[in-house]
């Protein structure tokens, strides 16, 4: 790392959400540093779609490096009614937060990325030289457009100053502290409501979609670790893929048979076949972070999900749904 800036002051933006509380997790068991500053901003601090408001936390704060986890995120169903807000809202986040990190010399902007920027026609496996070989899918090409352009202002920014600023494209991502709102929330999270509800009510689970759909799912606590060793390791300004091997892709199906047994769920499960299953697959290639880190281990995917079922139980009035 850049040593004359004295000890690291980390500016995490989007710090209440799902990744924001596993880095800080991960940061107070282990992963911080002495003389480190770690700071977790919320939108409840900072509307970051506002100038102003972007500029006066970089002011308070005077970060040295960012991570850059602040989106306006929804799941399929939302994307799809509101492409226009997407597009616009984190297009302003974006561009304020790089901005103002250049001109506040920060030293390093890690941001995040998602697999959905990834072209729709392609062929598999998606790796990072392949983010702008085409239009996105349909449904959320608001969104996508937008956090590609992160990746156009960071190569921009390099070109014209030097600067070393990259992004991470992590898989479907999960843990504790998710939105686990039903209709506008991610697959797992989604999932995860819906099961407790079921068991709760005594009531079928209702799946939307076949489960035929296949994903690459990423516990929040391990995209933390690699975060982290991003922030502090990696030097390209090329994109990352942090994710599980292709080896270890899932069926939909396959993560609600994971939810069911993580609750004890006994009653019957449902799959509404009318409803859409997005992108059948988005299989995404993780041979560079293996290139990288050959010895990183990933939670099994079962002692993840239950965690995070445990975690959904235990806060269930307070967590965001």
């Amino acid at each position: 790392m850049d040593g004359s800036v004295g000890p690291m002051r980390v500016l995490v933006t989007g710090g209440s959400g799902l990744v924001g509380r596993a880095i800080e997790r991960v940061v107070k068991e282990g992963e911080g540093r002495e003389g480190e500053k770690w700071i977790f901003l919320s939108s409840k601090e900072a509307n970051l779609v506002s100038a102003e408001e972007t500029r006066a936390a970089f002011e308070k704060h005077r970060p040295t490096h960012v991570i850059h986890l602040a989106a306006m995120v929804g799941g399929l169903y939302r994307n799809m009614r509101q492409n226009l807000d997407f597009w616009r809202n984190n297009v302003h986040i974006n561009d304020n937060v790089l901005n103002m990190s250049h001109e506040f010399g920060v030293v390093k902007v890690v941001s995040c990325l998602s697999t959905c920027v990834f072209p729709d026609k392609t062929t598999y496996p998606i790796d990072e030289t392949m983010m702008h070989n085409g239009a996105p899918h349909d449904s959320n090409y608001g969104y996508a457009y937008a956090k590609r352009m992160i990746d156009v202002h960071n190569r921009a920014l390099f070109q014209q100053y030097g600067r070393k600023y990259t992004a991470v494209i992590p898989t479907n991502m999960f843990g504790a502290h998710d939105n686990f709102n039903i209709e506008d929330g991610h697959v797992m999270p989604g999932l995860i409501h819906k099961t407790y509800l079921a068991k709760k009510e005594g009531k079928p689970l209702q799946v939307w979609g076949s489960g035929r759909a296949l994903r690459q799912f990423i516990y929040s606590l391990d995209l933390a670790r690699l975060f982290v060793w991003v922030l502090r390791e990696y030097d390209e300004v090329e994109p990352i893929i942090l994710s599980v091997g292709e080896e270890d892709e899932l069926t939909v199906k396959d993560a609600v048979d994971a939810v069911v047994e993580g609750f004890g769920f006994k009653g019957e499960v449902i799959y509404d076949t009318s409803k859409s299953d997005g992108q059948i697959k988005k299989t995404a290639n993780n041979a560079k972070l293996r290139k990288y880190l050959p010895d990183f281990k990933f939670t099994p995917f079962k002692q993840a999900v239950k965690e995070t079922c445990d975690w959904f139980a235990a806060n269930y009035d307070s967590a965001r749904k």
